[in-house]
C-alpha cells in the first residue's frame, strides 16, 4: 500500500497535481526485489509504467528553480517526473512519465539510455556505501522519443529519502513566499534534521551532508557533471545521474559532460561548487530570520566553516583507502600519490584496488617506489583496505546501453551485477578501457 506523498501536506502552490501519462506497450526489464521488500511495497507494470495509479497514491510534480552553469533559471519543476506516494518512508517517483505544467518545451519521456545509466550508477553508488537515490525498475515504453533521432522509451522508477533541492528552496525565496519557504523548512527539518530547531541549524546539517557526499564521490573518482542547485538534494543523497561518469586515469580537471564547456564541474571543483551550492541555501534561509542585518553575518560565517568540513570529510575518505588515519600533518602522503598518479594518468581504481602493488599502474616507478616506502613508515593497516575493484566504467555503460537498443540486454544485467558488487575481485569489469574503447563525453539524457 502507498501513501500520499507527504510534500502534499505543503501549500497547494508548491507542486501540481498530475498524473502519469499511459503508455503503449510497457515491458519490464529490471526490478530491484530487494529494495522492494525493504520498503514493503508491491506495484504492477501497469502501475510503475504510468498506466494505473497504486492505492493510496496521489501524484504530483514539485516546482522548483536552480542555478544552473552559475545562470539563474526562476522556473524549473519536474518536467518529467511524477512523484506517486510513498512507502517505507521514501518517495516514490516515475521518471519519464510525460508532460508536466514544469515541462516547458520538452515531451516529458526519458530514453531508454539515460534509464539504463541511472540504473546502473545509482545502484553502483548504493552498493559503495554512498548516499544515493535508488532504482526500483527499469522499463521500456513501447514508445519512441525524438531526440536526434527516435529512440525507444523508457521510464524509470526511483526511490529517494525526498525531492527536496536545494533549487526548491530558491523557488520560493525568489517569490518572497516566505509561508511557502517557513512550511518547506519545517518539512525537510521533520525529513532530513529532526534535531534542527532553526534554519542555522538546518544549514549546518545540509553542509555536513553535503561535505560528506562530495568526499565520497571525490574517493571513487566520480563526477556528477551537473552540479546545479536543483541536481543537489539538501537530504545529502546524490541525485539526477545526467553526464556523470567514474574517472579511468586520474585527471583532478577531468570533464565528461557535453554541456560542461568551461570545466565548471569538473572532478576538482567539485568540492568548491557544494560550497557555492550551499550559499545559496543560505540565502534563502535569511528570509526566514527575525533580523535580516544579524542574519547575514550569520549565514556567513556558517558558510565559512564549509571548507573545513569538506576537508576532515576528505580526510576520512582516503585515509580510509590508504588504511591510515589521515590529519593533516599527514595529508601529504596522500596529496603526493594523487600528484603521481596525476602525472602519469594511472588509473584512479585500480592504483587503489591494488595496494600495495599498485607499481605497474605508473610510468615512473621509481617515484611510486619512493612514496610507498614513506607510506608504509607510516604503518598502514593493510587488512583494512577496501576500495572498490570495480566500478561502472563509462565504456561498459555505453556498450550496454548500445546493445540493449538492439534488444540485448544481458550485458545490461551482466554489468548490473558486477558494479552491484563492487568489492568483489573481476578481472573483467576491472579492466579500464583501450584507447579504441575510451568514452570522453557524457550526454544529459534530456
Amino acid at each position: 500500500m502507498m501513501r500520499p506523498p507527504a510534500y502534499t501536506s505543503l501549500p497547494e502552490r508548491m507542486y501540481a497535481a498530475q498524473r502519469p501519462s499511459a503508455v503503449p506497450a510497457p515491458r519490464l526489464i529490471a526490478y530491484n526485489q530487494p529494495l522492494a521488500d525493504a520498503l514493503g511495497l508491491s506495484l504492477t507494470l501497469d502501475e510503475m509504467a504510468g498506466n494505473a495509479i497504486p492505492d493510496g497514491a496521489q501524484p504530483i510534480a514539485q516546482a522548483y528553480a536552480a542555478h544552473q552553469f552559475g545562470q539563474w533559471n526562476p522556473m524549473l519543476g519536474d518536467g518529467r517526473a511524477v512523484l506517486l506516494g510513498e512507502a517505507g518512508g521514501r518517495d516514490i517517483v516515475l521518471k519519464g512519465a510525460g508532460r508536466t505544467p514544469f515541462s516547458r518545451q520538452g515531451d516529458g519521456r526519458a530514453a531508454l539510455g539515460p534509464v539504463l545509466r541511472e540504473y546502473l550508477v545509482s545502484e553502483a553508488m548504493a552498493a559503495l556505501g554512498i548516499p544515493t537515490t535508488r532504482a526500483l525498475a527499469a522499463l521500456e515504453t513501447g514508445a519512441k522519443v525524438q531526440r536526434e533521432m527516435p529512440l525507444p522509451g523508457a521510464i524509470l522508477v526511483r526511490v529517494a529519502a525526498s525531492h527536496i533541492r536545494i533549487g526548491t528552496f530558491q523557488f520560493f525565496a525568489a517569490h518572497r513566499d516566505t509561508e511557502a519557504l517557513g512550511a518547506l523548512f519545517e518539512h525537510a527539518c521533520d525529513l532530513h534534521y529532526p534535531g534542527a530547531q532553526n534554519p542555522m541549524d538546518f544549514l549546518h546539517g545540509v553542509m555536513a551532508a553535503q561535505a560528506d557526499l562530495v568526499a565520497a564521490w571525490m574517493g571513487v573518482g566520480f563526477i556528477h557533471g551537473v552540479m546545479n542547485t536543483d541536481n543537489m538534494s539538501v537530504s545529502g543523497e546524490t541525485i539526477d545521474f545526467g553526464p556523470c561518469a567514474f574517472m579511468d586515469g586520474y585527471n583532478p580537471g577531468a570533464v565528461f559532460s557535453s554541456i560542461d564547456t568551461y570545466g565548471r564541474y569538473a572532478y576538482g571543483n567539485q568540492p568548491g561548487i557544494a560550497h557555492w551550492n550551499v550559499a545559496q541555501l543560505a540565502s534563502c534561509l535569511m528570509q526566514l530570520m527575525p533580523d535580516p542585518d544579524a542574519a547575514k553575518a550569520q549565514m556567513q560565517a556558517a558558510i565559512d566553516t564549509f571548507p573545513a568540513l569538506y576537508e576532515a570529510a576528505w580526510l576520512r575518505v582516503f585515509g580510509a583507502k590508504l588504511g591510515l588515519k589521515l590529519t593533516l600533518e599527514t595529508r601529504p602522503i596522500a596529496a603526493r600519490l594523487l600528484d603521481l598518479m596525476a602525472t602519469d594518468g594511472a588509473d584512479f581504481t585500480n592504483t587503489f584496488a591494488n595496494l600495495p602493488d599498485a607499481r605497474d599502474q605508473f610510468l615512473d616507478r621509481e617515484a611510486f617506489d619512493a612514496w610507498q616506502r614513506d607510506w608504509l613508515a607510516l604503518g598502514p593497516d593493510l587488512g583494512a583496505l577496501k576500495n572498490p575493484q570495480v566500478i561502472p566504467r563509462n565504456h561498459r555503460i555505453e556498450s550496454a546501453i548500445y546493445d540493449a537498443m538492439a534488444g540485448d540486454f544481458a550485458p545490461f544485467h551482466a554489468l548490473l551485477d558486477a558494479v552491484t558488487h563492487p568489492f568483489d575481485p573481476n578481472t573483467e569489469y576491472a579492466r579500464p578501457p583501450t584507447e579504441d574503447e575510451r568514452i570522453t563525453r557524457t550526454y544529459c539524457g534530456t
